[in-house]
């Protein structure tokens, strides 16, 4: 099956609406009716500010990348897109085509 495959970054204590914006994200996808979607923590990364932030920093707790992905059809992608949107938040993304499936049919 084709398909996209949607990343947002985010950081892990970033909110929205007094709740961690990887978990509103994954809720509004649920709302929406995605089949699924997954949070991961990175070890380390920078972003567009240009600072290192790593598990090995302390003093920087909760201030790791975090992922949240889905792979989904194109029209799911934009409704998740575009509810995003609506909430005026302004997080990078990556978006591509992908076939995917399940095996064992």
């Amino acid at each position: 099956m084709q398909g996209i495959y949607v990343k947002f970054y985010v950081t892990e204590k970033q909110r929205h609406h007094s709740q961690l914006l990887s978990e509103w994200i994954l809720e509004k996808a649920k709302q929406l009716g995605l089949p699924g979607g997954s949070v991961f923590r990175a070890i380390a990364g920078f972003g567009k500010h240009g600072h290192l932030h790593s598990e090995l920093f302390f003093e920087l707790g909760g201030e790791l990348p975090v992922q949240v992905e889905f792979v989904v059809t194109a029209a799911q992608a934009e409704a998740l897109l575009a509810a995003i949107n609506a909430e005026k938040l302004q997080l990078t993304y990556v978006k591509y085509a992908v076939e995917f499936g399940v095996t064992g049919n």
